[in-house]
C-alpha cells in the first residue's frame, strides 16, 4: 500500500464551520472506505497548514478521487504528497546504479 500524506488549509467555508471540523474527519473516513483508501490518522495543526492527513491506498487513482471528493465540499485546500518508507526508498537507491 503506498503512503500519502496530505497537507490541509481551511477555506473561508471551512474556518466558518470549524466547529465541524471533527465531524468532517468522521464522514472523511467513511468516504475514504469507499474509495479503497485507509485513514491512519488526522492531526490538528499549528503553523502553515491547519490540518494534516496520513492514509494509505493501494493507488494513485483511489487516493486522487478521494482528495478530489473531499475539495469538491469546500471545506479545505489540499496538497497531497505521495511518501516512502525506508525499505521503498532503498529499492530506489537500488535503482540508481
Amino acid at each position: 500500500m503506498a503512503i500519502y500524506i496530505v497537507l490541509v488549509n481551511y477555506t473561508d467555508q471551512g474556518i466558518r464551520n470549524v466547529k465541524d471540523t471533527t465531524k468532517r474527519v468522521d464522514a472523511i473516513k467513511e468516504m475514504a472506505k469507499k474509495f479503497g483508501v485507509t485513514t491512519k490518522e488526522f492531526y490538528w495543526t499549528l503553523g502553515s497548514y491547519d490540518v494534516v492527513n496520513i492514509f494509505e491506498a493501494s493507488d494513485d487513482a483511489s487516493m486522487a478521487a478521494l482528495v478530489a471528493s473531499i475539495g469538491a465540499a469546500g471545506n479545505v485546500r489540499t496538497i497531497t504528497m505521495r511518501a516512502f518508507v525506508q525499505k521503498d526508498m532503498e529499492g530506489i537507491l537500488a535503482k540508481l546504479g
